[in-house]
């Protein structure tokens, strides 16, 4: 089997993976609205998914060079596709908090498999290409995602049981493919421990790893807690299900295109004025909240901005790392992603139920607003350093 053929294998398995999620959180909390749980405690809920993320993180690294990507990938698969039948079986706040566990513990496998083949097969001239095309498939798949959950209006079961066939067409798909594996410096490997290569990928890409917070902090408030303050401002559940997501659809838009201009700007500046584009535009959707097709316009313009984050910074993670760190650094971008995750629903919980007659999208603006910063004084030091570099060899040469 072709690699370009089982490239498109595995985009098409994320697509999938993207539209359980996005199906996912969304379905859950308008569920939660109408049974009349808080929206902090619906919060809570939404991060399961997250923490089961965080606990399987570590495990990843060593079965992945051992047995390679594909088995990761299968068994992540299969888990997703049992959890999400057994949402069907059952109507109960601590089940499905154990079932969005696992649904979290399985996508983290089948996430990490699949970026690791994209990163360490691509060529490197085109690894922004590849992994933008990863991330429009995600987003598309997210994107399809909240009209799924609008289908709970049928039946408490109707997303879940669709979700769960095509992540099943999905995963039989995927069972043809070959095996690969990771590439490996085998010195380091074998003395080196799991902790001591994360500690390293820290040290190199820790600027990286903003992307996936980033996207994990919208992700999850956009879809756990806007669905809560949209319902209580009195937009409808079809509004709601319409209006969630845009922010997926304008990732879609730009994904690639932004992806060719960071293989020729660089991802640390197209990064810096994607945060600091975004900030401006969800002061703008604050401001005019009460407005349903300003929020809109907001929302997916903000997607076309800062809907590519991950993506962006999955690939500046394989610019700043050696190859044999991919693992470890991919696995570390799932970590990100999760903790803003787990921090985005409850901050957005806790904003709604204590800060009354204020924005939802203040909160948002001074996350994105704070990473922007930083990413400005990143700039600047990167900018320095070159400056200096570039003194002291003029200095040797003359």
């Amino acid at each position: 089997m072709s690699m370009r053929f089982t490239f498109w294998i595995m985009v098409g398995i994320v697509a999938i993976s993207g539209l359980s999620q996005g199906m996912l959180l969304p379905a859950i909390a308008m569920i939660f609205e109408q049974e009349g749980v808080s929206s902090s405690i619906n919060g809570i809920h939404a991060t399961a998914l997250y923490i089961g993320i965080l606990v399987i993180s570590p495990f990843l690294e060593k079965p992945m060079q051992k047995f390679g990507m594909k088995p990761i990938i299968v068994i992540g698969g299969f888990l997703v596709i049992i959890s999400l039948f057994f949402f069907t079986q059952t109507f109960s706040f601590w089940v499905w908090f154990i079932l969005r566990f696992l649904v979290g513990v399985g996508d983290h496998m089948l996430h990490v498999g699949t970026q690791t083949w994209i990163t360490t097969t691509s060529d490197p001239s085109k690894i922004g290409r590849q992994v933008s095309i990863y991330g429009v498939f995600f987003g598309i798949g997210f994107a399809v995602g909240p009209y799924l959950a609008s289908t709970v209006q049928y039946g408490l079961a109707t997303p879940f049981i669709i979700s769960t066939i095509l992540c099943l067409i999905g995963w039989l798909l995927l069972l043809p493919t070959k095996n690969a594996f990771p590439a490996q410096d085998e010195r380091e490997v074998k003395s080196e421990s799991s902790f001591s290569r994360y500690k390293q990928v820290v040290g190199l890409g820790w600027i990286a790893l903003l992307g996936p917070l980033a996207y994990g902090v919208l992700e999850a408030m956009l879809n756990s807690n806007l669905p809560v303050y949209a319902l209580r401002k009195g937009w409808s559940v079809s509004e709601v299900s319409f209006l969630l997501p845009a922010f997926a659809v304008g990732g879609i838009i730009t994904q690639i295109p932004l992806g060719i201009l960071s293989d020729k700007y660089g991802r640390d500046r197209i990064l810096t004025w994607t945060f600091s584009i975004s900030t401006g535009i969800f002061l703008l959707a604050a401001v005019f909240d009460q407005y349903y097709w300003i929020v809109f316009a907001c929302m997916l313009l903000a997607g076309m901005v800062i809907g590519s984050c991950f993506s962006l910074g999955l690939g500046f993670m394989t610019d700043l790392l050696p190859r044999h760190l991919l693992p470890a650094g991919n696995i570390l971008s799932g970590i990100a992603f999760s903790l803003g995750s787990i921090l985005g629903p409850v901050l957005g919980g806790v904003f709604i139920e204590k800060i009354q007659y204020t924005s939802f999208f203040i909160a948002v603006m001074i996350i994105i607003g704070i990473l922007a910063m930083v990413y400005m004084i990143y700039m600047k030091n990167q900018f320095a350093s070159r400056k200096i570099e570039s003194r002291l060899g003029h200095d040797k040469t003359t």
